[in-house]
């Protein structure tokens, strides 16, 4: 399966799959311009400006007119406002299966710090799960998925020892809403230990790194040509 993830941090998240599904799109249009034009289908998840850049959604909807949008309910209005016109706009239910022809979606509920959902990407027998920016997977199930990308934005020990030094230092301290809205490592681990076959493969999402370093570092070796 060929898959691409243009960006994956705190500046920008926009992964393709397969040159015709986007999910995310928090990233500029000349980011995009390589791919647009084979799209099917842009997936949001929520609101953020690194998953929802509504400059570039605005865009993608002047350059493709007929160009499919899909999300839950709480990203309707700022599709609209973005000037996506309602009739491609598809609202999805949690948990119903949405079938494309080409492929099927289920968007999965997830907990953030705003209304947020990953998705299952189904093509064929082929299957994906995407789940970014929560702090708990508790509850879903994913056996034997061929792909597997999930967040794994911090580990747990190195976070605390971060939090500790800053707060010697009287520092701001990032690292608390971290842990109350991402998920870290070892929970992304232990979920993919319990759900991964033999043949699956998984990339952790959403990498945090420290605030003015190159988080491109994080993600550059992440990607898979289209």
């Amino acid at each position: 399966m060929n898959y691409k993830i243009i960006s994956s941090c705190s500046t920008g998240n926009a992964t393709i799959i397969k040159d015709i599904i986007l999910i995310d799109c928090g990233v500029t249009f000349k980011k995009l311009e390589k791919y647009y034009k084979k799209l099917k289908i842009v997936l949001l998840t929520h609101i953020h400006s690194d998953h929802f850049k509504k400059e570039t959604i605005k865009k993608l909807a002047q350059e493709r007119p007929t160009l499919r949008f899909a999300c839950c309910e709480w990203l309707l209005k700022p599709l609209l406002e973005c000037g996506v016109e309602r009739k491609n706009i598809d609202v999805l239910q949690i948990g119903t299966k949405y079938d494309y022809k080409l492929f099927k979606i289920i968007p999965i509920k997830l907990y953030h710090d705003v209304p947020q959902c990953g998705y299952r990407v189904l093509f064929g027998d082929y299957k994906v799960i995407y789940m970014t920016d929560t702090k708990t997977v508790e509850g879903i199930s994913a056996k034997n998925y061929d792909l597997y990308l999930v967040e794994g934005n911090y580990d747990e020990d190195e976070i605390e020892e971060r939090i500790k030094e800053k707060q010697q230092d009287c520092k701001y301290v990032y690292e608390f809403r971290a842990k109350d809205s991402h998920l870290s490592k070892q929970q992304a681990s232990e979920f993919l230990l319990n759900n991964m076959g033999e043949n699956s493969e998984y990339v952790f999402m959403h990498e945090h790194v420290e605030r003015g370093k190159d988080e491109k570092s994080i993600w550059r070796n992440m990607s898979r040509g289209l």
